[in-house]
């Protein structure tokens, strides 16, 4: 079975890959989730901040802006401590700011969701890629997308990682046509 060329054979590697990546998400809290998980992942790989996600779920209250709006120095210290998430204390800083964001988001827009998925129109852009080298790091959208996220005091959403939110999310699906993730493929 043929899948996109930047997955191993790592059993949690495929499952990300086969039921995750390219899928459509709408939820205000996963969105959330997966845009701190990709700035999280800002310098290092995905696989790292994949093996890392439960901890980081369990360490940031399952990504409840709710909860994470209300975190104190001693909490930020708490965290800096974890060993089951990358301590970088800029990151970690900028998931409470982000909660701080996110509000502000969900006030003028109604939901995060309506707000991140204006950026393509409600509905996914699908790729036609044949081969890894033909899918960018960045887009027109993920620009757009990354100034008014920083405007609106997001932080760690430059614009590749807006794309790869983007990916993550389904806001674009970048399956290569050979994989059997591509819509129409049988898997």
């Amino acid at each position: 079975m043929n899948r996109c060329g930047w997955v191993t054979q790592d059993p949690l590697y495929l499952a990300y890959h086969d039921t995750e990546w390219g899928v459509p998400v709408y939820e205000d809290r996963l969105l959330f989730e997966y845009l701190n998980l990709e700035g999280a992942q800002a310098g290092l790989s995905w696989y790292t901040i994949l093996k890392k996600r439960e901890n980081y779920r369990q360490a940031f209250d399952n990504f409840e802006p709710e909860k994470i709006i209300h975190y104190d120095e001693q909490k930020i210290q708490e965290l800096l401590q974890n060993e089951g998430i990358v301590r970088n204390k800029l990151k970690v800083h900028a998931v409470v700011t982000n909660a701080k964001a996110y509000f502000r988001v969900v006030e003028e827009f109604g939901s995060f969701s309506a707000y991140i998925w204006s950026f393509v129109g409600g509905k996914p852009i699908q790729n036609h890629f044949g081969d890894l080298s033909e899918v960018p790091a960045s887009t027109e959208i993920s620009d757009m997308m990354s100034k008014d996220l920083k405007r609106r005091g997001f932080k760690f959403v430059g614009t590749t990682i807006c794309y790869a939110f983007m990916q993550a999310v389904g806001m674009v699906n970048d399956h290569l046509v050979t994989c059997i993730c591509y819509p129409g493929k049988e898997s």
